[in-house]
């Protein structure tokens, strides 16, 4: 890692620049799977998890750009957090029925998740909140991008990726090939940890993408009877 990291000192800037700029086009992913759902007219085979997961992340990680003084940082979590909170939004109106009342209690899980988070930083050690903050957000970051194959049963079954975010989850992979790169520039075990477990994940997401087809598998054709 050490070779890598020199040859690609010059280019610090440049890779920082573009691991921020495709970390904002994958906040925008999320329209593209709102845009689905507003085209079948409902939320059916869709979660609102992603996205208020998202919402979460981008919450804790503006803190943790106030921790670490990045401007940058909280910039593009701020247009993080702006983006998945009109997800949501858009996703319980789109929400039928009985269905509403679970969107609402995952809003209240994810919001008692992030007050807890949040006021867990207020009263940790200032020495210690840093690096034990830091493996909270690794940890989301992780049940966020794996999410997907918690359907993994499902997905076997039906022979169908239908109902996966593909746009999110190769921006995801995009994301964490740039972060890799950066956090290798930087010689930070932290980064390349976290995001080469996250690209990891996200590669074996894409590979269902090409075993099995985004439509549910149809049933082999009947064979026609032989007329005597």
């Amino acid at each position: 890692m050490e070779s890598i990291a020199v040859a690609l000192q010059p280019y610090k800037d440049t890779v920082g620049l573009t691991a921020a700029i495709v970390t904002v086009v994958q906040f925008f992913s999320g329209v593209l799977s709102l845009n689905a759902i507003r085209r079948q007219g409902n939320t059916r085979g869709f979660s609102a998890l992603p996205f208020l997961g998202g919402t979460v992340f981008c919450l804790l990680n503006i803190q943790f750009g106030q921790m670490l003084r990045d401007d940058g940082m909280i910039r593009v979590n701020f247009i993080g957090l702006a983006l998945n909170l009109l997800y949501v939004c858009g996703f319980y109106l789109y929400t039928e029925g009985p269905a509403k009342t679970a969107v609402w209690g995952q809003i209240g899980l994810a919001g008692a998740l992030t007050a807890g988070v949040l006021s867990y930083v207020q009263y940790e050690d200032p020495q210690l909140v840093e690096f034990r903050f830091g493996l909270i957000l690794t940890g989301l970051l992780w049940t966020l991008v794996g999410m997907p194959l918690l359907g993994l049963g499902d997905i076997l079954k039906k022979k169908s990726t239908e109902g996966l975010p593909f746009p999110i989850i190769f921006l995801g992979a995009v994301v964490s090939f740039a972060w890799l790169l950066y956090g290798i520039i930087l010689r930070s075990n932290f980064l390349v940890v976290q995001n080469l477990m996250a690209l990891a994940l996200s590669a074996v997401q894409l590979s269902l993408f090409i075993i099995f087809p985004s439509g549910a598998a149809k049933p082999p054709p009947t064979p026609a009877k032989k007329r005597n």
